[in-house]
């Protein structure tokens, strides 16, 4: 096309362009050009300049006409299947109307298969309506009356009678308190196996253990019998038996029964201490010498019956490896008897029998529990049972049979002055509880770093009370030393807070013609230390720090530094503790560095650390003369990577004789000889 082409030619020009244009465009027939638009418009919707060009070409029409042409088509379409879609909406929308009106007219038509009979008028709806709230209404108050029945029985019969050492029950001002819940205080845990249990056999057996057990609290002679020369309370077994009449659980003639009672004032309040009691780490926590494991299987709601309900495991010892721990499976009901009292049940249950890897004849629990209540100080009176079936007398060394087979050693007891003890420890970490300040806390003048270092120490306890369960576990049978009762064990550690690599445990306890306050007072002695201390290595020690945790002098938390010259950044955390009961000390080596951390504030969990330490206890002989049971274990790594069967054997060897050595430099130290 020349530059005629381009507007500037003449109007013959322009004329005879219109004319060849007509000739194109009608060159094509018409069927012919809706086919092509056909096509082009399937295959290109949108053409673009070049394909437009195209069909200008094809069709001889200008690119413009091509473009409003597409334009055009495209909303022609978007309409014609708006029109569809519409049509099919309107066919499903008279659809779904008239089912609608079929079934208004079934309902209205209604007949009641049980007995045949067609719906009720308006009239009759409203009347049986009136009439079952009002029902209703009844049975919430019967319901209420009896509850309140229950919860005065209770009281009042707990108001006529002394409570073992004089803790009664007193009116108390309602706080508001509500019981709590156990969504809020445990994770509901299920396993195999309590899928299928009968939760009416399981209430029936907790409110009936609840029942005997408030008849146990407000009960004294001639139920219970209170010692001449301890003043410990013990069921009279006959009595017992006449009032609740039972078959005896374990068969062999060697099994016995354990029965105590016991009261303290402890300071935390109940609706706080109940809280704790019924969350099971807490729980854990609270009796670190007594709980090694513990765990709930199964929560149930109780229903209208209210309180918490729990199937639980527990395994518990006396710190001691010549003494075979006990295990129970049993069921744990709680109950808030009113605005300041709260029942604690524990009760053995068959609810697992294929998940036991124990033998559940060794042990049963009948009802045993506690009662707190709440004294709007800040503090509580609690009160606690414990009743046991138990048949374990073979696994019982014999330097504790007379400590365990009188019923001291897992007695009620040992958990009222254990909780005590653990409330007044808390009561100090918080501040709560104040005394005269010793000369050397004020090195760690922040609350939040003593709350640490006490927290640090916790855990220290709670590793140093697992390893001494080693009755059942003996890795080294021909290093025991039948005579002395050395433990040995090696394992590698399992996480955070320890170091990494394997580890040497040995144990041992022997008797000493100590009583155990003398014996306590010996190893707080920082003049005395380096005759048995193996970690000062003969040299003396010096207490850089103090954090009291009781009222005690004897419990506190100390760091000290050891004058070795080659340990210049090398310290000793110790807690010691002392109680009616006995004693603990337990000491780990800390880095200099960790352990200013630790007061500053940072996290302590990390912390790794290895405790060794000593227990000290009653000896169970009251008529025999004064005696003491004392405990000595100590952990030791002994390598980081791989372990050799010569390196094992020689670490094992090297830890044995370390405890039994330090064995005899305690006893010439007391100038005891056997």
């Amino acid at each position: 096309m020349n530059s005629t082409n381009c507007g500037n030619g003449s109007a013959e020009e322009e004329v005879y362009n219109a004319q060849r244009v007509k000739k194109q465009y009608h060159r094509h027939s018409s069927q012919q050009i809706q086919q092509l638009e056909e096509y082009f418009y399937k295959e290109y919707p949108h053409p673009d300049r070049n394909q437009r060009q195209q069909l200008s070409r094809e069709l001889g029409l200008d690119q413009k006409q091509i473009k409003f042409w597409f334009q055009n088509k495209r909303t022609q379409i978007k309409a014609q299947n708006e029109k569809a879609d519409n049509n099919v909406l309107r066919s499903q929308n008279e659809k779904i109307h008239f089912e609608n009106l079929a079934m208004q007219e079934a309902l209205r038509t209604v007949v009641c298969p049980a007995c045949n009979a067609t719906s009720l008028a308006d009239e009759d709806k409203s009347h049986i309506l009136h009439a079952l709230r009002m029902e209703n209404a009844r049975l919430k108050q019967e319901y209420q009356q009896t509850m309140d029945y229950f919860s005065n029985y209770a009281v009042d019969s707990l108001k006529k009678h002394s409570l073992g050492e004089g803790v009664g029950v007193s009116p108390q001002e309602d706080y508001g308190h509500m019981p709590p819940h156990s969504e809020n205080l445990v994770p509901p845990h299920d396993s195999t196996g309590t899928q299928d249990l009968d939760k009416s056999s399981l209430i029936e057996a907790a409110c009936g253990a609840m029942n005997e057990l408030i008849e146990l609290f407000h009960v004294n002679e001639p139920l219970w019998i209170k010692s001449m020369g301890e003043g410990r309370y013990t069921l009279h077994r006959d009595s017992y038996d006449k009032l609740f009449p039972r078959s005896s659980h374990l068969k062999t003639t060697s099994a016995r029964f354990e029965s105590s009672k016991d009261s303290a004032e402890v300071d935390m309040a109940a609706i706080h201490l109940t809280e704790r009691l019924l969350d099971v780490d807490k729980w854990k926590d609270m009796f670190p010498t007594i709980v090694i494991k513990a765990r709930i299987i199964k929560s149930i709601d109780t229903g209208i019956m209210g309180g918490l309900l729990h199937l639980m495991y527990e395994k518990r010892h006396i710190l001691s490896p010549l003494v075979a721990p006990r295990e129970f499976f049993f069921i744990r009901y709680c109950r808030q008897l009113n605005s300041s009292t709260w029942m604690m049940v524990d009760v053995s249950y068959d609810f697992i029998k294929e998940l036991q890897d124990v033998d559940p004849m060794r042990s049963w629990k009948l009802p045993s529990g506690c009662m707190i209540q709440d004294m709007s100080n800040g503090k509580s009176a609690v009160t606690w049972i414990e009743h046991v079936q138990v048949d374990d007398k073979s696994l019982t060394h014999r330097m504790y049979r007379d400590l365990v087979c009188n019923g001291q050693a897992y007695g009620a007891k040992r958990w009222t002055t254990s909780l005590k003890r653990m409330c007044e420890r808390f009561a100090f970490s918080m501040g709560i509880t104040t005394k005269p300040k010793h000369e050397l806390e004020g090195v760690i003048s922040s609350l939040e770093g003593k709350q640490n270092v006490m927290k640090l120490c916790h855990r220290m306890e709670k590793s140093f009370c697992e390893v001494l369960s080693m009755s059942d576990k003996l890795d080294f049978p021909q290093l025991s030393d039948q005579s002395s009762g050395v433990r040995v064990s090696l394992r590698r550690s399992n996480g955070a807070g320890q170091p990494e690599g394997f580890i040497v445990s040995a144990a041992t306890s022997l008797w000493l013609p100590l009583s155990k306050e003398n014996l306590f007072n010996f190893f707080k002695d920082e003049n005395k230390r380096a005759e048995w201390d193996v970690l000062s290595s003969g040299n003396p020690v010096h207490a850089v720090a103090c954090i009291p945790t009781g009222i005690n002098p004897g419990n506190c938390i100390s760091i000290i530094q050891p004058f070795v010259p080659e340990e210049t950044k090398m310290l000793m955390l110790q807690e010691s503790s002392m109680d009616t009961l006995g004693g603990t000390m337990i000491y780990t080596p800390i880095d200099l560095a960790a352990m200013i951390s630790v007061v500053n504030g940072e996290e302590a969990m990390q912390v790794p650390i290895l405790p060794s330490g000593f227990i000290i206890s009653d000896d169970g002989r009251a008529s025999k003369g004064v005696g003491s049971l004392l405990t000595v274990a100590f952990q030791i790594l002994v390598c980081r990577n791989t372990l050799t069967k010569q390196l094992n054997m020689e670490s094992v060897a090297t830890v044995h004789t370390l405890i039994s050595s330090t064995v005899q430099k305690i006893k010439l130290a007391l100038d005891y000889s056997d």
